[in-house]
């Protein structure tokens, strides 16, 4: 898949193409039946499909200070994105200046001049250009105009998560935010996945037998409520199965809220200044602080066992 950063990155005699854009954080299951679409006509037309998105996200330019948790970086979508067939994804730095484009503006600069659409795939709600001011049926009216069709899907898919509600990044939030690791996963399609370099901390897990990978989160990230989960630990492209602590560590009076891994019954790893992904699988216990350090290791041990059994139900699902 090619990946292009602004406008000036498309090659100059890229012929048409069939386009999609969006945020598309997450690429849950509902923008993966928009994507999907696009990707399934660019195929029956021979022509490649380009996925649109933007950098910083728009809320942060458009009203600074409201970034949403992200729920998945942008080479982490991009991965995503290659795996559903995308030929092409176009990351477009979202500035201050570009907000003030008009919905016409934004079509002719972006989908005529330089990706030369073809077929335009969006959801029902897609709103663009300065103040969201365009919506599908103005993108299609252009169309007429610049030679171009909108073919508009209903991304809305819905299950037992979030009590029925369609399937969102908003409410994927929601539910990583209060910790239903599971109901976010049913939305995404697979585990909610929190990334980073593992860097020294207090190195109490060592002293204390269970040794974990301190995770320093890329800015933005959705981190799960404070608690114990069932997971994984996946670095240098080995996925291992794991206990994940979320929480600022109360049995120390600590301050700081960190994401910690523990590889389950891994010895002798070495992963610091790594680039890590972590897996959040399942719910096991909220964050405690026990009366003594005996106690703690009782209930390490306890959330290790239930951590293994949830994660081997899983893989057993899957088998």
């Amino acid at each position: 898949m090619q990946r292009w950063r602004g406008l000036e990155d498309i090659p100059q005699d890229w012929g048409r193409s069939v386009v999609t854009i969006g945020s598309y954080d997450g690429v849950h299951r509902g923008h993966q039946v928009i994507i999907g679409r696009a990707v399934e006509r660019a195929r029956e037309l021979g022509i490649p499909s380009v996925v649109v998105t933007f950098d910083p996200h728009p809320s942060e330019v458009v009203r600074p200070g409201s970034h949403p948790p992200l729920l998945a970086p942008h080479h982490r979508r991009a991965e995503l994105m290659a795996d559903l067939g995308v030929d092409a994804l176009l990351i477009l730095p979202f500035t201050s200046e570009f907000s003030k484009l008009s919905p016409a503006e934004f079509v002719v600069k972006a989908l005529v001049d330089k990706l030369h659409a073809r077929v335009v795939v969006e959801g029902p709600n897609f709103r663009f250009g300065h103040k969201a001011a365009g919506n599908v049926a103005f993108l299609a009216e252009l169309g007429e105009t610049y030679d171009y069709e909108v073919d508009v899907i209903d991304l809305f898919v819905s299950g037992e998560a979030g009590g029925g509600q369609p399937f969102s990044s908003t409410l994927t939030r929601r539910l990583v935010a209060e910790g239903d690791v599971a109901g976010a996963a049913e939305i995404l399609g697979r585990p909610h996945r929190v990334e980073g370099v593992v860097v020294r901390g207090a190195q109490r897990g060592r002293e204390l037998g269970y040794p974990t990978a301190n995770v320093e989160t890329l800015p933005h990230t959705a981190i799960p409520a404070d608690g114990v989960y069932a997971g994984w630990l996946t670095a240098d492209g080995e996925r291992m199965p794991a206990a994940i602590s979320v929480g600022t560590n109360p049995q120390f009076d600590g301050t700081e809220r960190t994401v910690e891994a523990y590889a389950i019954d891994r010895v002798g790893l070495d992963l610091y200044g790594l680039h890590v992904a972590v897996d959040f699988l399942a719910y096991v216990r909220g964050q405690e602080k026990f009366e003594s350090i005996e106690a703690l290791l009782e209930a390490i041990a306890r959330d290790v066992k239930r951590s293994t059994e949830l994660i081997e139900a899983d893989e057993a699902r899957g088998a």
